[in-house]
This record gives structure tokens, C-alpha cells and sequence, in this order.
């Protein structure tokens, strides 16, 4: 994983309907930029749906939300509009960005070894900078969990 301090990688990849979103177009407000394995899947769902419901929350803590998976932009547009998710989720089925991030590797689930995406969230500053980082997340209590600590460093820096 990235650290805290670390100059997170800059990307540009579709959303769910194609439009490009570029980390840099973001400087100057927080960006949470959580990591997930796959669309329509019961974890992903919660916490996609949790994030969702957490969103107005963390607009106003000045952060915008951004989901990443390596699935494509058709999987994208249908979980975004059966869900009703109101934030962007970013496509990168050729894994660079993700690989940047450190969210792709060897993952074992029932004693089965694959590669996949991890479950990891990066807190970026309006500086571009990783302010936060968490792996292993509950997707249920996760996106709570973002803003409570978005809300902390605010603290910090006034």
C-alpha cells in the first residue's frame, strides 16, 4: 500500500457513463478514493450503498467520493443505476491505476489463490498528498469510518 505522505499517483479513467476523471481535477478538495474487488457483489454492494448513503456527509467535510474497480464501464453503468449510487465509479479493466495504488495482488479465499482487487481506501488532501490509508475494511462501518477521520485531520489543520 501507499503511505501516508506519499504523492498519490495521478490517473484519468471513465466513469460509469465514460467521462473521463483525472485525480488532478480534484486538487484543492479532499478525494476518497476507495478500491473494490467487483461490481454487484454482496461486499461491494454494502459498501458502495454505505458510501452512497455517506455521501452528503462527506461533501460537506469538502471531499468528493470515487470507486475504482477493474471491471468495465457496461458492469459500471448498470451497479451505479441499480443502486442508485450517486458518486462516480471509475473503470480500469487494464489494472495500471490500480497497480499504482498497490490494490492488485494475490488474494486467497477458501484456501483458492487468485488475483484480484483489494478492499482498500486512500483519504487524499487537497495537495494531492495520501492523508489516510486503510486495507481490510468492513464494508458496512467503512465509509462512517472515512468521515469520521476526514473530520479529524480537518481538526488538525485549523
Amino acid at each position: 500500500m501507499l503511505t501516508v505522505g506519499d504523492l498519490a499517483p495521478n490517473f484519468t479513467l471513465p466513469d460509469q457513463e465514460g467521462q473521463l476523471h483525472t485525480l488532478e481535477d480534484y486538487r484543492g478538495g479532499w478525494v476518497v478514493l476507495y478500491f473494490y474487488p467487483k461490481d454487484d457483489t454482496p461486499g461491494c454492494t454494502k459498501e458502495a450503498c454505505n458510501f452512497r448513503d455517506e455521501k452528503g456527509r462527506l461533501e460537506e467535510l469538502g471531499a468528493v467520493v470515487l470507486g475504482v474497480s477493474a471491471d468495465d464501464v457496461e458492469s459500471h453503468a448498470k451497479f451505479h443505476g441499480k443502486y442508485g449510487l450517486n458518486f462516480p465509479l471509475l473503470s480500469n479493466p487494464e489494472r495500471d491505476m490500480i497497480g499504482a495504488y498497490r490494490a492488485w495482488g494475490l488474494k486467497n479465499f477458501m484456501g483458492r489463490e487468485y488475483e484480484g482487487v483489494f478492499r482498500h481506501t486512500y483519504l487524499i488532501d487537497p495537495q494531492g498528498r495520501i492523508a489516510r490509508v486503510w486495507g481490510k475494511v468492513n464494508p458496512v462501518e467503512h465509509p462512517a469510518e472515512v468521515a469520521e477521520a476526514l473530520l479529524e485531520l480537518q481538526k488538525q489543520t485549523v
